[in-house]
């Protein structure tokens, strides 16, 4: 998993990263909160295709161009901003080697139920590219590639502690050593000496669960995918007193990796692919599996599933000064064929891995998956997942060229799709021009998996919107206070127009 880390579009090479799921790579709405009304150009791809008939808003500039935008964020409402930050930083350190003060594991270690435990969500885009044409007669037009890597997890007590540690957890009463050709059974209390834990090839118990009970309240969700996104909008009809728009996208999907685990009192199920880049051994499985599928990708990851998805979008805008926007995205699926497969429940009574080797959650579905691990897997030629579609509305008004301010309101259709939001999220928020090469943004927002986040954010516009790059961060609370839920960052630095 650590090369999945590595390879998913740089996710953690800067100091703090918010979950971007309604603003996607548009890093200038992660800084307000809202983005239904107030992207365009390729920005809209994905949130509000019918804004590419609005023009660019600046004078004698059809085209926009743009790179390396990006925004990464991990959010926890049971852990504070402090842990998370440290979280995020020996992530770092792992995955780029990188130099600078990190926490060490064995701190990270003292933490690692609590990650585990608590429900805690991590999110990233990139945009590799993005390119739009827009002109009032045409209309526009707009394609861009965008990476997203996202991660959901919660673990029952039982579950978390037999992931971190393996066959030493604490739901194990009974450990089998083995001291060069002498087999013993040891009680596993407390009082263990290192040599002797060295020396341990399984745990097990005595009167053992069902995986069922074991995992009850597990939640699980993780997607990586790839969108070659292409989208067309235009005015329909009206002037300036009142003007409506429709706009119509669509992506090819690429998938890297899917899992989808959930257990409750409802049952147990589970859905897996992954790319032969993340390094499972699923042992002899794998073997009698009609879906395996074993080469690897040299640059990037091969890709275990394709699919579509399918955008709709109405807007009007009143006065020139009023937006409403309604949109529909994602409709559409991805069907997995490459090392597919799904869980029996059955009892566990005995396991021979090691846990985690440090505090990296997103090696969980590893600690999982692999041979010897508590999930029984059975192989599936393969499984169509609907996408993580939504729906939105929002509606801005303009007070002149210097301030804008704004509502967002998205839903997803099927809160249990990896990818997906969890709940409805709302916002507020806007931007204030004090200069013409000086954009300042603000927010707040709430629902979903968040309390109270406050983004901010600050954009540069050179040369009448020639050249423009900011930062911005989806929860501005976690700069100042411990007691903030998550860390989070998005920029934009290669964004020109023409």
């Amino acid at each position: 998993m650590r090369k999945s880390i590595l390879l998913s579009v740089l996710l953690f090479i800067f100091h703090f990263a918010g979950n971007s799921q309604t603003q996607g790579v548009a890093y200038t709405a992660v800084g307000k909160g809202v983005a239904t009304t107030f992207v365009t150009d390729y920005h809209s791809l994905g949130i509000n295709s019918s804004a590419l008939g609005w023009g660019t808003g600046f004078e004698g500039k059809n085209w926009t161009m743009g790179m390396s935008e990006f925004n990464l964020g991990i959010y926890s409402d049971s852990l504070n901003s402090e842990k998370l930050a440290s979280l995020y930083k020996t992530i770092r350190k792992e995955a780029f080697g990188t130099s600078g003060p990190a926490d060490s594991w064995q701190q990270q270690a003292q933490n690692a139920g609590d990650y585990l435990r608590s429900g805690i969500s991590i999110d990233a885009s990139y945009n590799w590219f993005g390119v739009s044409y827009q002109n009032e007669k045409i209309g526009g037009i707009a394609f861009n590639i965008q990476e997203n890597y996202s991660w959901y997890s919660k673990l029952s007590a039982d579950a978390a502690g037999i992931t971190f540690q393996g066959k030493l957890a604490d739901y194990f009463d009974q450990l089998t050593v083995v001291f060069g050709t002498d087999t013993t059974v040891i009680p596993n209390s407390g009082n263990i000496s290192d040599d002797t834990l060295a020396a341990v090839v399984s745990g097990r118990l005595a009167v053992p669960f069902s995986l069922s009970d074991v995992t009850n309240g597990t939640d699980i969700k993780f997607s990586w995918n790839r969108y070659y996104n292409l989208g067309y909008g235009r005015k329909l009809f009206g002037d300036s007193t009142f003007a409506l728009y429709g706009g119509i996208a669509g992506r090819y999907i690429q998938s890297t990796a899917m899992f989808n685990f959930v257990s409750d009192d409802n049952g147990l199920s589970m859905y897996s692919s992954l790319s032969p880049n993340m390094d499972i051994n699923y042992g002899s499985i794998a073997n009698t599996n009609a879906s395996t599928y074993v080469d690897k990708g040299k640059t990037i990851p091969t890709a275990i599933g394709n699919g579509y998805g399918v955008d709709l979008s109405v807007s009007a805008i009143l006065f020139k000064r009023i937006k409403l926007a309604l949109a529909v995205n994602n409709i559409g699926s991805i069907t997995y064929k490459r090392n597919v497969y799904s869980v029996r429940d059955t009892i566990i009574g005995e396991i021979s891995v090691d846990g985690l080797d440090n505090a990296n959650i997103t090696n969980t579905v590893k600690a999982l998956m692999q041979d010897g691990g508590i999930l029984n897997l059975v192989g599936e030629e393969k499984v169509t997942i609907a996408n993580n579609a939504n729906i939105r509305f929002g509606g801005s008004i303009d007070f002149g060229k210097k301030l804008s301010v704004g509502i967002d309101f998205v839903a997803p259709f099927n809160r249990d799709n990896p990818g997906g939001i969890q709940n409805a999220v709302y916002s507020i928020g806007g931007d204030f021009r004090p200069l013409k090469w000086l954009q300042l943004s603000a927010g707040y927002f709430g629902g979903g998996i968040y309390q109270h986040n406050i983004p901010l954010g600050i954009n540069f516009i050179l040369k009448g919107g020639t050249y423009e790059f900011g930062i911005s961060s989806r929860d501005a609370l976690a700069f100042f206070t411990k007691g903030s839920n998550s860390v989070s960052t998005a920029f934009g630095v290669m964004r020109v127009r023409f």
